[in-house]
């Protein structure tokens, strides 16, 4: 007999959706699902590491306009509001870390309307810890446990927590990360493939202001971002870099003491700003493609990089996972409203229509821009030196390409259009 649990809401009630994995996109979802549907349905969050304490998280994203909008409807803008720098302009550069001089072959203001820029550079600790406080308030039962298995069975799924204990449920998300064991277990494919590449990030200090302007120096290692942070840190200023890196590289980097490090970042990241500190240490990620081959089952939504991985060099994977909990706190709330079953096929069916092509295509940008940009073969330079300066003489195709980037364009959600569910 399946032993139950009393920690997560009432375990007799079946009108509850569990979501496993409490990071952004799984915060998000809970209390946009908590919000909309009040005490109608239990919202549980499962997991055993809810928020990395703020001293230990040192990566930070660029929240696009369509995810700032969600965030004000969902309440929680306020309180991340002053620790979010704006971008106001963005330079795309194309040479070898050995060139005195890195030309500019496309700029981009920061609006993608007037007065709103088109993204604003948040650090996840601030972000994550706003999203859990937000969702302590709302009610969301909070499960200091994860997620082992499921089973789902007619209009229920079983929902067996690391404890033993289980509780039914309407609907399974499985917000469990990109080596979700919830997608696994429920047999869905994975399409994709990782990069000879690690992602080297970092907050480093600045003795000049950044004034708002975001930096993509492509290299023939990779992609070199430098994005700007609001003011602080040892020398008034700050900004955080995404430095891709050839992967057999990457360990003999972070050997390196600081002075060392720091002459090799600042090879990458130019003297514009001045002296450069570091504020935070260097840590390495993989880097990877992917895309699973549906985003449901029955009674389980994929969420988030349990559905989908692209390369960091757009800045695009926090924005992909937000627009997923847009488009699935939409989908339930409607089914919900209508006195449907919030699990039911067609409303996955709808989830999925709604997102799967979307990530799919933006990381087959990605991917393409990756592999068009970390190639030094003189032709292949010259040929993405011209698109790109072609690109910066078109007002309209730029203005395509940033309201693309803010998430504002084609048919989006009632939340990302900042409206409520």
């Amino acid at each position: 007999m399946t032993k139950q649990s009393s920690a997560p809401g009432d375990p007799v009630v079946r009108d509850r959706i569990v979501i496993a994995g409490a990071g952004v996109a799984g915060l998000a979802l809970a209390l946009a699902l908590k919000q909309a549907l009040g005490a109608a349905y239990a919202v549980v969050l499962a997991d055993p590491t809810p928020a990395r304490p703020p001293h230990m998280d040192h990566r930070a994203y660029a929240v696009a306009a369509g995810a700032q909008a969600m965030l004000v409807a969902l309440g929680i803008w306020p309180a991340i509001a002053a620790r979010a720098q704006p971008i106001t302009a963005m330079d795309v550069t194309d040479s070898r870390e050995s060139d005195v001089v890195r030309p500019v072959f496309l700029t981009f203001d920061g609006e993608a309307a007037p007065g709103q820029p088109f993204a604003h550079m948040v650090e996840n600790a601030a972000l994550a810890a706003a999203l859990l406080e937000a969702c302590r308030d709302a009610g969301v039962a909070l499960a200091p446990v994860g997620v082992s298995r499921f089973s789902a069975d007619g209009a229920v799924v079983e929902v067996v927590f690391a404890d033993g204990s289980a509780v039914p449920a309407r609907l399974l998300v499985a917000a469990d990360g990109a080596r979700s064991k919830l997608r696994q277990q429920a047999g869905i494919g994975w399409v994709g493939w990782d990069y000879a590449q690690a992602g080297l990030v970092a907050t480093l200090g600045h003795e000049r202001p950044h004034g708002g302007r975001a930096i993509e120096h492509f290299l023939p290692s990779g992609p070199f971002a430098i994005l700007p942070l609001v003011d602080g840190g040892r020398l008034g200023h700050r900004s955080s870099i995404v430095w891709t890196e050839a992967k057999e590289n990457a360990p003999a980097l972070l050997s390196l003491d600081e002075t060392d490090m720091l002459a090799e970042i600042e090879r990458r990241f130019g003297l514009m700003l001045g002296e450069i500190v570091l504020e935070s240490p260097v840590t390495a990620l993989p880097l990877g493609f992917g895309v699973a081959r549906s985003f449901a089952a029955r009674r389980l939504a994929l969420l988030g990089d349990a559905a989908h991985v692209i390369h960091p060099l757009a800045g695009q994977g926090l924005n992909l996972g937000l627009k997923d909990v847009a488009a699935l706190a939409q989908a339930i709330v409607d089914a919900a409203r209508l006195g449907l079953d919030v699990g039911g096929d067609d409303v996955l069916e709808t989830y999925q229509q709604a997102r799967r092509f979307d990530a799919l295509a933006m990381g087959a940008v990605t991917d393409g821009l990756n592999r068009l940009f970390s190639n030094d073969a003189t032709p292949i330079r010259l040929a993405r030196d011209l698109g790109l300066g072609l690109v910066d003489r078109l007002p309209g195709l730029k203005r395509r390409f940033i309201r693309e980037a803010a998430g504002l364009a084609g048919e989006t959600p009632r939340l990302l259009r900042g409206e409520a569910l």
